[in-house]
């Protein structure tokens, strides 16, 4: 089992689960297939850090499943943007912690 961990990604963690949701069991190839046609932002992230987990075990993806894939919510960046009669708006830019966790077919 290998696992590869991507920390404060600029992207939200709530929209960045749906996609782990989709990858999570299937077999790394198909994986990184599917992601590869998503128009989402976190979809090539995630694909990339599948890629590094495959990697990390010196693996080939069609030798592996995906155990876990686990998005994590990390610090939030907070801006202001100026607004009507001399106010403010806050504006909250969330980050997310991915870890993907791959293992042999047999073993999962």
């Amino acid at each position: 089992m290998s696992r590869a961990l991507l920390k404060y990604t600029r992207v939200a963690p709530n929209k960045a689960r749906m996609i782990a949701r989709e990858v999570q069991g299937m077999n790394a190839e198909l994986a990184l297939a599917s992601l590869e046609f998503m128009p989402n932002k976190a979809a090539r992230i995630i694909s990339k850090v599948i890629a590094s987990a495959v990697a990390n075990g010196d693996f080939e993806p069609e030798e592996v499943v995906i155990t876990s894939c686990r998005v994590d919510k990390a610090a939030v960046m907070k801006r202001w943007r100026p607004r009507a009669r001399g106010t403010a708006s806050r504006i909250l830019k969330p980050t997310a912690h991915i870890l993907v966790e791959v293992a042999k077919a047999e073993e999962a």
